[in-house]
Formats: structure tokens, sequence, C-alpha cells
């Protein structure tokens, strides 16, 4: 009777425990909430991120297009010359005029991976079943001293990604990520900050990236969210390059 005694009392003292765990699809539903509701980021079609860098000292402009269900564009302007990436669904190439290069030229998968994610325009946590990744609540961490629910996301593509969501906010506040590039495991990690609403929808407008552990982190500071907006299919796709007009009476 006394052990029976005991197995009621630690039922009720644990109770409240029992009853306030959440688990992980609860918290994604409520970090979901706290970026506007699933109604209003199902609402989105297109978005326009625009802004600037900061990169060792060097300063940039930055833009990033997005247009439903998976398409991106991402762009670093210096001087007037601008590097783009981008995917329309099925391919993916780029522009690197820094490096030489000013025709468009295919990427290759490893360098792919992280674009496509951010083709997704909810994230990969939005239904993230139907999207073939896993998730999990791995506890609890804390990020520049706040309290956060750590979650592992084991994405389809074999990378994984960790969210630090604000346990008061439910907002990303860090988000660290591990991809095998090249067959070498690289480690980062994304802090996020200033999150003001646009139509609804709370977007961070100010975010530092860079390797893990690493303090000389990328610094964005985002200038405007424009949602909706009118975007061509074109952007995304791969422009054709033409060959070069041989000179007439050329040697045959």
């Amino acid at each position: 009777m006394f052990r029976t005694f005991l197995t009621i009392a630690a039922a009720i003292v644990f109770l409240p425990l029992a009853v306030h765990a959440q688990t992980v699809d609860e918290i994604i539903a409520k970090n979901v909430q706290a970026h506007g509701g699933i109604e209003k980021m199902k609402g989105v079609q297109t978005i326009r991120i625009t802004g600037k860098l900061d990169v060792g000292g060097i300063r940039a402009g930055f833009l990033q297009e997005n247009k439903r269900p998976d398409k991106v564009r991402e762009e670093q302007i210096i001087q007037g010359l601008a590097a783009s990436q981008a995917y329309d669904g099925k391919i993916g190439w780029q522009v690197n005029p820094f490096g030489g290069r000013r025709d468009p030229e295919l990427m290759s998968q490893d360098d792919l991976k992280s674009l496509t994610i951010d083709a997704d325009i909810d994230g990969p946590l939005v239904d993230y079943k139907e999207k073939g990744h896993r998730a999990e609540l791995v506890g609890h961490d804390s990020v520049e001293g706040t309290d956060c629910y750590k979650i592992k996301l084991s994405l389809k593509n074999g990378d994984v990604r960790y969210y630090f969501l604000d346990t008061d906010s439910f907002l990303e506040l860090k988000i660290e990520t591990q991809s095998s590039i090249r067959g070498t495991i690289q480690y980062a990690e994304t802090y996020f900050g200033d999150y003001e609403e646009v139509k609804g929808l709370y977007y961070s407008f100010a975010f530092e990236s860079g390797a893990k552990g690493d303090s000389n982190r990328v610094k964005f500071a985002v200038d405007k969210v424009e949602i909706n907006v009118p975007l061509e299919d074109s952007l995304f796709t791969m422009p054709v390059v033409k060959p070069e007009a041989k000179p007439a009476g050329g040697a045959q």
C-alpha cells in the first residue's frame, strides 16, 4: 500500500510537467503562428527581400526573390556588378563576374543544396513531413542568455539543421546547419533579430551568418520586404548563351 501511495503521489507531482510538455509538432505550430499563421504564409505567392551586407568591412547590396512553389534567385551587388545564383525548380545556375565568369553556368548538386532549401518559400519546418524531412525536439538550449527550444530537422537531402526557438516568442533566434559538401561536413550558424511585421507576417530584418564558432560573420540588414510583387519566371531561368558571331569573310 505504501508503494502504491508513492506511485500515486509521484504521478500527481509530475502531472503538471506531463500536461505542459509540448511535442515538436506543437512547438513548430506555434512557430508558424508566431510568423503570422499558416493561412497568411500560404497566401504569399512571391517575395522580394532587399538590403545590405557587410563582410570584413566590404559592403554590398543583396537581393533575394522567391516565387511559389520552388523558385529562388539571390544576388550580391558590388560596384554595379551582380553575382547571381538561381534555381527554377529543376536546375540551379550561377553567374560570378568576380571570379572572371560573366556567362551563366550550371551549379553542382553539392553547391545547389542550400539554394534549394532557400527556394522553399515557407521554410523547411512548415509541412516538414510532406517534404520528406524529420523533426525531433532535443530539449532546451540558450542563445545569448535566452532560453530556447532546440529542434533537430533532418532534411531529405541528408543535411541537418538545428532550430533554436525563443520559448516566449517561438521565433528563430539561431539556426545551425550541418552540410556535406564534396565529402566534407561543414558547420554554419545564423543568428536572427529585429523581427518586423509586413502585411501580418513577421520577418527578421537583421541576421548574421558564418562558420560555427567564428565571430567574423557576414552581417545582413534588410531594407525592404515586398510580398506578392510581380516576378516573371524568366528571372529564375538560366539564360541561353548565344555563340559569338564569326567575322564576315573569315577563313573556312
